[in-house]
């Protein structure tokens, strides 16, 4: 039996702990932490978990010899000494995303990790979708062909309000605004599909939330080495949250949302058709591959249970979580500086650190507002993708 450790518990915690009820032959949920012992209690009491004990403070849980899973469900400034201090007192450790707040950050929980030869995992509860899944492997079918141009649109919405509570909308806090929170599932989908780009251009700005340091808008073009190039929307202004992820192969088009499309050329190089052909092949592969059993963040909690029990390597490790970051970082020094960013970033990049980070980037509006809690703690996952 595995023991978990629940380390915050807002918002986001419901979905980890229902995925870990899932398992109950498998895990146990024996502590809860939060600063605020009342939302601890309130999740204690709302899913049954009659074993688990409540906590103020994170420090107390690490002296607990029998936990054998850290769960950290906290703001994204915490993460990384939360989970350096877990590792370092012999537990394995989930983090929600985004994985920290800098690439120092990172590097100290990969290195914590190696070290104390304990399993690092960042939530991207994306990969495991059935439509992701999919799509990644149609690419490594190369029955599409190379892809030579991707299009994502992280598109999500939120009222004024969400910027109120206390820690988010600033950079020391949060982190950033949607490039860093939203568009990230999206980013590490992309890296995950065509690996890290050589360079990146971008925008960004706070066009409809003046009570946010952070940007609530961004657009990156990311250049490939391969010649590749992909565009990046990433957004919390988008009315309908309509979110894709569109490759464009040399032999064909395809999409999450899932579409196929593949054109035939007329002598003169205009589209003439389609090859119905191709792309009944291509559909035909799609159909044949398995549907995920779970959805949400169960099958990822599985895939780290899965690990812990046995030699399996977890699709989401710690190196994954800092990919993304190092494009988000590129992104928010491209669109700070003005000038294109080369990857990878070294340690002696100005945007390596939290206070480098802190010392450059815009401030869109001064946060005025604080709500210590909302009431109503429902949160939404973007529209349900077919």
């Amino acid at each position: 039996m595995i023991n978990i450790a629940i380390i915050g518990a807002g918002n986001i915690s419901p979905a980890h702990i229902q995925g870990f009820l899932e398992f109950k032959d498998r895990c146990k949920i024996v502590a809860i932490c939060d600063i605020y012992k009342d939302k601890a209690d309130e999740k204690k009491r709302r899913f049954g978990l009659d074993d688990a004990i409540l906590y103020s403070n994170y420090k107390e849980i690490l002296k607990r010899e029998d936990i054998d899973l850290v769960d950290i469900c906290t703001p994204p400034y915490t993460h990384a000494d939360i989970a350096v201090e877990s590792l370092n007192a012999g537990k394995n450790v989930i983090v929600e995303k985004p994985m920290a707040s800098s690439l120092e950050e990172c590097d100290r929980m990969i290195e914590a990790s190696r070290k104390n030869k304990k399993l690092l995992s960042v939530i991207a509860q994306n990969r495991f979708r059935t439509q992701f899944m999919k799509l990644k492997k149609i690419v490594e079918s190369g029955l599409a062909g190379d892809i030579v141009h991707a299009q994502v649109d992280s598109f999500w919405w939120r009222g004024h309000s969400y910027y109120d509570l206390w820690w988010r909308g600033t950079w020391e806090k949060e982190g950033g605004g949607c490039t860093l929170n939203h568009a990230i599932h999206h980013i590490d989908m992309l890296i995950w599909l065509l690996g890290m780009p050589e360079e990146v251009q971008a925008v960004m700005n706070n066009v409809a939330h003046d009570n946010a340091e952070v940007e609530d808008i961004s657009i990156a073009i990311l250049k490939y080495k391969s010649g590749a190039l992909t565009q990046i929307t990433s957004s919390v202004v988008h009315h309908g949250e309509e979110q894709q992820i569109i490759l464009q192969g040399k032999k064909a088009r395809i999409s999450v949302p899932w579409k196929v499309y593949a054109s035939t050329a007329s002598s003169n190089g205009f589209p003439s058709g389609r090859d119905e052909e191709l792309e009944k092949k291509i559909q035909d592969y799609y159909d044949s591959l398995e549907e995920t059993k779970y959805s949400g963040h169960t099958p990822q909690i599985d895939d780290v249970l899965k690990a812990l029990e046995s030699e399996h390597e977890i699709l989401v490790s710690g190196s994954d979580g800092r990919n993304a970051l190092e494009l988000i970082t590129a992104i928010y020094k491209a669109a700070t500086t003005k000038e294109a960013v080369k990857l990878p970033l070294e340690k002696d990049d100005p945007f390596y650190t939290v206070d480098g980070i802190m010392a450059r980037v815009p401030h869109f509006y001064e946060k005025k507002t604080f709500v210590e809690n909302f009431n109503d703690e429902r949160i939404t996952f973007g529209r349900e993708i077919k």
